[in-house]
């Protein structure tokens, strides 16, 4: 290897809940360069899911955190060609692609949700993904039930 592996930024944590794994979610959320307003946004789920989400003893950014863990996924497929074939290979991911991937599939499905304005949308998502239903959840079933039925090309590993 020629070039040297780039160093890990340092991601600050987020100013009212102080959690790094919020700035990486609005990191991801935000358009051109419009941080303040995808702080905005987030912000504004958050309270809408603290109103949906009376009875929960948790706060939201716990419900965050639950519902991002429960559209996580442990594997995915990735094609490899094997002798002129193409094979859907199941492979473990990595702790932060899993991340990636879970914030990525959460904005996204918020994003195509009907609804108001987009802090209603990402609110009704996580609060959809906490109870276990919703695009993102149903995405990651998929990308499961798929590495589930391929798991006999697994010794195609590389």
């Amino acid at each position: 290897m020629r070039k040297s592996k780039p160093k890990k930024r340092i991601i600050l944590p987020d100013p009212k809940f102080n959690d790094t794994l919020v700035t990486r979610f609005v990191n991801d959320l935000m358009y051109d360069g419009k941080k303040s307003i995808a702080y905005q946004i987030f912000y504004d789920a958050m309270d809408v899911v603290v109103t949906k989400m009376k009875d929960s003893e948790l706060s939201p950014v716990d419900v965050f955190k639950k519902a991002l863990e429960k559209i996580t996924p442990q594997v995915e497929v990735k094609s490899r060609r094997v002798g002129g074939a193409n094979f859907q290979v199941p492979m473990e991911i990595r702790p932060e692609r899993k991340v990636s991937i879970s914030v990525k599939n959460l904005i996204l499905y918020a994003r195509k949700r009907s609804g108001r304005s987009m802090a209603d949308k990402l609110a009704a998502e996580i609060i959809a993904a906490y109870n276990e239903e919703g695009g993102a959840y149903k995405k990651k079933e998929d990308v499961h039930r798929m590495a589930e039925a391929n798991r006999a090309f697994a010794h195609f590993r590389f």
